[in-house]
């Protein structure tokens, strides 16, 4: 009898913040797996991976998780069918990112190794000006001051910055001294560990411009290792058992080590000083520095062997060692320094990794033709030394992708797009060809007329309008010298409160709160609206305006959402309970699984309330009639089916925080534009939503199929992704 495959992934909170590093990581497993060295993924696990009839990956070019949410009606099929979600960060070319670098890169000839000096492997001088590396540096010598990050460059690869809303907490190296060119160098690198906080620094190394270590220190992580990821950090349980060095040790060293006026260098930098939890104004950044097109990168290790001629992260070795990538780091941004960005364009580094795939592929003795055919090219490509192109190890193993699509693909050279193809089209050819692929990317669009930038700012406006609604109630009427603190109090037993202001336009005083989540509001109006608070009888209720209109209509609808079956949301704890007190309390309730406690993101402070998912339905049913009356600490507790899946905690904060009221001129003219084309929008998403159903409906059982929102990057702003997953069974539902 054949196995069935299924798919776990506890996706709630921060824990659902998926990058394109753990993405490309789920889906080369799933492609591959273990009898071709691909790992199963950190984040979520697939069981039986040996038994899936292929791999689909579904994307909606250039829309973001605010088009799922702004039309989540709409999405009738995906939101009811894909019972896994997450958040995904935006990429700034996609296509790209998703079908792995380098791969528009075709080359004739195959060059012999790194180290060919043949005519291949040379750029020439009316070739360099198109060189990334001269577009951004120009090509005459600088100084080190030319090379570290500006303030607004550090801000958008998510630096530490001094008074940023996420970095409250955060430690600065004071070296606040002017940079000058002679200012000294040091290499900095760490490893981590993944644990229930979440990325933990475990050890850190630093090395000073000669190269001579520092710092070579082990850390002790804060909260319970949950995975060592030992095949890169090099970690394991055994060495940290004895370490009693903890991060802010080590913060205090470091502050020790640097002078004022220190460089800081490192590959992806940004990473170790956001898990050291420091702030440093001058950095050098090697992934940047070597520049590439696209918004790709480079590894550290294909650079350290390209440019220096050293082999790193050597496979021998278990795990990565941070004294050796710090010290590669230093020397490639010293090497830029001393040569200048001509002699670094000359390498053509480009071509140096296509060759060292090349050279990889004739080992393996797997060399294949490409076949192209209208929208299908197969492709020939090796396995990357870069990012973890799936698509490139497919070709090793002999497996033909296939790519389907009418925009963005064509920018990455993998096929032969056709601009003017329809999604009807597109779909009719993935219905005959991807039973015969074992991995499909398919691409539908809703058209260049709807994915303006300028409709994207109207969109967010008008989601973050009705979200502020939802999120607000209006109760009253109360007497005049009325007691606002009992107010406060017993309303706040629902949820943490955004803002409470007493509304004086009425005869009688009301109350507008306004909560940070969902359940909140929704759970004061179904729990006080009639009660007695502050001496009065009371009524509540949401603000009535058009958009609201279908409010009671979409709260049934995400009550009943996929991803929040076996999910509740719990109010009125105390904010001194810790998730371990909580854990505690908890623990006699019956097929618990996970519990997620949000915290604000300003302060790091845990709100007084949580959200609990079970394994099963009826034991989420049978803790909501548990736990409605139940004191803890002397507190009573409120609780009510979750509204809001786990993966929108973060977004929703962040919009709960904007200001509504800035550029709002602009806005109005945004919105009408948006508002007359917007009908016919609905009418293309549903369109898009029953073409996904017919795909999914065609596909095998145990197909894993993957639906990408991308996300949005551009002038007016970023918008995050949306990724929803699951195995087609049976019942042509996807298995949890």
């Amino acid at each position: 009898q054949e196995k069935s495959c299924h798919l776990s992934a506890a996706l709630l909170g921060e824990d659902s913040e998926i990058s394109q590093e753990q993405l490309y990581e789920l889906l080369k497993y799933a492609a591959l797996g273990r009898c071709h060295n691909a790992a199963q993924p950190s984040w979520c696990r697939i069981y039986h991976q040996s038994h899936l009839a292929g791999v689909v990956v579904v994307v909606l070019h250039e829309m973001s998780q605010l088009h799922f949410y702004r039309f989540y009606l709409q999405f009738k099929h995906l939101r009811k069918v894909f019972c896994h979600r997450f958040t995904l960060a935006p990429s700034a070319n996609f296509p790209v990112s998703l079908y792995g670098e380098g791969t528009n890169l075709k080359p004739q000839n195959t060059p012999q190794g790194l180290t060919s000096t043949s005519s291949e492997c040379t750029t020439k001088s009316s070739d360099l000006q198109c060189d990334p590396i001269i577009q951004r540096y120009g090509g005459k010598k600088q100084g080190l001051t030319s090379y570290t990050l500006t303030l607004e460059e550090q801000k958008k690869n998510d630096y530490p910055i001094e008074g940023s809303p996420g970095c409250k907490g955060y430690i600065s190296t004071e070296c606040d001294q002017q940079r000058t060119d002679s200012s000294p160098l040091f290499g900095l690198d760490c490893e981590m560990c993944l644990t229930a906080k979440g990325n933990e620094v475990t050890r850190v190394s630093l090395v000073d411009a000669r190269g001579q270590c520092l710092l070579n220190e082990l850390v002790k992580p804060e909260s319970t290792v949950v995975n060592y990821r030992t095949r890169f950090s090099g970690i394991t349980r055994k060495m940290l058992l004895p370490v009693k060095t903890r991060l802010s040790d080590i913060q205090t060293r470091l502050k020790k080590m640097l002078p004022h006026d220190a460089v800081l260098v490192g590959h992806s930098l940004n990473s170790d000083l956001q898990a050291l939890e420091m702030i440093h104004p001058s950095v050098i950044d090697t992934s940047l520095l070597f520049a590439r097109s696209e918004g790709r990168r480079f590894k550290l290790k294909f650079l350290a062997k390209a440019v220096l001629g050293k082999e790193i992260q050597c496979e021998k070795k278990l795990g990565h060692d941070p004294t050796e990538d710090a010290r590669a780091a230093l020397e490639l941004a010293q090497f830029f320094i001393e040569q200048g960005p001509t002699k670094v364009a000359e390498l053509n580094l480009e071509m140096l990794l296509t060759a060292e795939k090349l050279a990889e592929v004739s080992q393996n003795k797997a060399v294949l033709q490409p076949q192209g055919c209208g929208f299908q090219e197969q492709l020939n490509e090796p396995p990357p030394l870069s990012k973890p192109c799936f698509l490139d190890c497919l070709q090793v193993t002999g497996q033909k992708p296939l790519l389907l699509g009418r925009q963005g693909l064509e920018s990455s050279g993998l096929c032969q797009s056709n601009l003017s193809t329809s999604n009807k089209q597109i779909l009719q050819r993935a219905l005959e060809d991807v039973p015969l692929s074992k991995f499909s990317i398919i691409q539908f669009n809703l058209g260049p007329e709807y994915l303006a930038s300028h409709l994207h700012a109207g969109l967010h406006e008008k989601v973050r309008s009705k979200l502020t609604d939802m999120l607000t109630i209006y109760a009253g009427p109360f007497e005049e010298n009325f007691c606002m603190k009992s107010v406060k109090k017993e309303f706040g037993r629902c949820g943490p409160i955004q803002s409470l202001t007493v509304v004086t336009e009425t005869f009688q005083p009301y109350v507008c709160i306004q909560y940070e989540v969902l359940e909140a509001a929704q759970l004061a109006v179904e729990s006080l609206n009639g009660a007695e608070v502050a001496g009065s009888c009371i009524k509540v209720q949401r603000p009535v305006t058009a958009a609201m209109l279908d409010c009671n209509v979409l709260i049934k609808e995400l009550e009943l959402d996929v991803e929040n079956e076996g999910v509740i949301y719990v109010a009125g704890l105390k904010k001194s309970l810790t998730e371990t007190d909580l854990q505690e309390e908890f623990s006699q309730l019956k097929d618990l699984e996970t519990l997620f406690l949000p915290k604000d993101l300003q302060s790091g402070k845990h709100r007084n309330c949580c959200f609990l998912k079970f394994q099963k339905t009826q034991s989420a049913v049978d803790a909501l009639e548990a736990i409605n009356g139940w004191t803890m600490k002397g507190s009573e507790l409120r609780s009510r089916n979750a509204l809001a899946p786990g993966h929108l905690w973060k977004w929703i904060w962040q919009m709960n925080h904007s200001n509504g009221k800035q550029g709002k001129h602009i806005f109005y003219e945004k919105m009408e534009q948006l508002s007359d084309s917007e009908q016919d929008l609905r009418k293309k998403v549903k369109k898009l939503d029953q073409h996904i159903k017919k795909l999914y409906r065609s596909l095998q059982n145990n197909t894993l199929c993957v639906v990408l929102f991308p996300g949005v990057n551009s002038t007016h702003g970023s918008q995050p992704g949306l990724g929803l997953m699951g195995i087609k069974d049976d019942e042509g539902r996807s298995t949890c």
